[in-house]
Parts: C-alpha cells; sequence; structure tokens
C-alpha cells in the first residue's frame, strides 16, 4: 500500500483524549487489581473500626445515626478519590520524570489533568459504590438509593474538590516534595462533611458542605433531586463551579511559574 492509499490524518479531539485517558485507567485498573482491592478492603477496615468501636461505647446512640454516617463515610471515600486524583498524580509525574510531556501536550497541561482527573474520579465512584453496598450489608442499615440524585449531588459535591486538588497540584508542580502537608487536607474534608450539623450558614460556601446536607437528605430522608428548593441546587451548582474554576486559576498560575523559574522538570 502506497502513501497516497492512506486515509488523511487528522488532528487528536478532546473526544479522542477523553477515551484514551478513560482507557488508560481501565488498563490500570485491570493490571493492577490488587492496588484497588486493597484500598476497599482498607475503607472497610476503618469502617468497621468505626462500627463495631463505636458500638460497644455508644450503643444505641451509635445506631440512631448510623445511617447518616454511612451516608458521610461514603461521601468522604469519593472526596479523598477526586482530591487525590490530580494532586497525587502530578506527584508521580514529577518523580517518573515524565511531566514534560504533559505541558507539551497539544491540548495543555491543564484539559489533560483534568480528564485524568475525571477519569479517576469514575473509578473512584464504582469503589466507592462496592463500599457503600458493603457497608449497608456489614451494619444491617437501609437508605434511600434514587441514582439519579445521589450521582447528580455527590458529582457536583466533589467537583469542587476536584477545584482542591487543581490547586494542590499546582502547587506540587511549583515546590516539589509538599505531600505530607496537602494529604493533611484529606482529613479537614471530615469536617466540611460533618459542617451541615454545625447549623452555620456561611459553612455551605465551603467544599462539600452544602453538598453533604443535600445528600443526607436525600439518602437518609428521601427526597428527590427535584424535591429540592432551586436556591439549593443553584447553591450546589455554584459552589462546584466556583471552587473548579477557583482551583483550575491556582494550577495555571503554578505551572507558569514553575516554567518561568525552570524548576518543571525538577524534583
Amino acid at each position: 500500500m502506497s502513501h497516497e492509499d492512506l486515509p488523511p490524518l487528522r488532528p487528536a479531539s478532546y473526544v479522542d483524549l477523553a477515551r484514551a485517558v478513560l482507557y488508560r485507567e481501565f488498563v490500570l485498573f485491570v493490571r493492577y487489581p490488587a492496588n484497588a482491592i486493597g484500598g476497599i478492603v482498607i475503607s472497610l477496615f476503618f469502617f468497621g473500626l468505626l462500627f463495631y468501636g463505636g458500638r460497644m461505647i455508644a450503643g444505641q446512640a451509635l445506631s440512631d445515626s448510623l445511617a447518616g454516617i454511612i451516608v458521610g463515610y461514603f461521601l468522604w471515600t469519593l472526596s479523598v478519590g477526586a482530591y487525590s486524583s490530580i494532586s497525587n498524580d502530578i506527584g508521580s509525574e514529577v518523580q517518573w520524570g515524565t511531566l514534560e510531556r504533559h505541558v507539551t501536550s497539544p491540548f495543555g497541561f491543564a484539559p489533560v489533568a483534568l480528564l485524568k482527573g475525571v477519569a479517576k474520579i469514575v473509578r473512584t465512584f464504582l469503589t466507592s459504590v462496592v463500599i457503600l453496598a458493603a457497608m449497608l450489608l456489614l451494619s444491617g442499615t437501609t437508605l434511600q438509593l434514587n441514582v439519579v440524585t445521589v450521582v447528580v449531588i455527590a458529582g457536583l459535591s466533589i467537583t469542587s474538590v476536584l477545584g482542591l486538588g487543581f490547586a494542590a497540584g499546582g502547587v506540587t508542580v511549583l515546590y516539589k516534595q509538599v505531600g505530607n502537608w496537602l494529604n493533611l487536607l484529606q482529613f479537614g474534608f471530615v469536617v466540611l462533611i460533618s459542617a451541615p450539623a454545625l447549623d452555620v450558614g456561611w459553612a455551605r460556601l465551603l467544599p462539600l458542605a452544602h453538598g453533604s446536607g443535600m445528600l443526607q437528605r436525600a439518602m437518609v430522608g428521601g427526597t428527590r433531586l427535584w424535591e429540592f428548593s432551586v436556591g439549593d441546587l443553584a447553591l450546589l451548582f455554584g459552589v462546584a463551579v466556583g471552587y473548579l474554576l477557583a482551583g483550575y486559576l491556582v494550577f495555571q498560575y503554578a505551572t507558569r511559574r514553575a516554567r518561568k523559574l525552570g524548576v518543571l522538570g525538577d524534583y
């Protein structure tokens, strides 16, 4: 076959990029299943400590609030996955010395990082659903699981955390060895998820806080997506987009700063 017979080359689109990133995530999951299973086992181990230890200490008081605890723990596993999907991935790219490939990509560094983060969130959703099912079986608890409501509210809730992951990834590019400091923020997610119980109005503007309250109402109280007020939905969407945009801008600034200082490929 001559060169004239070959189909004309076309530039890759964002659809091609998304497909490649999702396929890469699938290959990593299939090739290293022990890592994914290990994450599920560790999450269930800590929930077991919380459940059995709390039942020994608190008794009926824990049983009365167990459904809310399960919902909060489910959202926490999603949040950790969304946050680390970008920050840890960029840290690995820095260590492997492959960061420059993303910078020189025709799509740009930030879009590639964002799509890789979204791909990891898809995988995190699947593993978190397995964890949720195991927690319900372990504790004998039932929840209201309307798929559309849970996916939309949980997805928008962790979108704000994805913005934090973007900002953390930018800091990693600029300062390199700051992983221990950035990992501390994961424990702050517990406070943010518990914020609705504090009944502080301004706390709803923080990541996860408003979404956590809505997810509790959906999964424990049975409220459907279309039963929430327009104000609640608008605030959930606004917080998600606001933090994602802010994190994206921090990421862009940090990577430009790293290139200007000539430390992009340093480790």
